[in-house]
């Protein structure tokens, strides 16, 4: 496995990773709130996805400009 395939990996890996962490942030909070569960979850999953959508234009920016 090149170096270079390992980095991407790891970066993917640390994206999910944060992203992850991020929507069960916002879940907690969103339940701290007072909102339902259902609703708590629902906030969780589009901070995730929130999160990864981020990351994914980011990287494709850097990649644009270094490439």
């Amino acid at each position: 496995m090149s170096v270079q395939v390992f980095m991407v990996l790891v970066g993917c890996a640390l994206a999910v990773l944060f992203g992850a962490l991020t929507g069960i942030g916002a879940g907690y909070l969103a339940r701290r709130d007072g909102a339902s569960y259902p609703a708590a979850v629902g906030r969780a999953a589009a901070a995730f996805a929130a999160t990864l959508m981020v990351a994914t234009a980011v990287t494709a920016a850097l990649c644009g400009l270094v490439g």
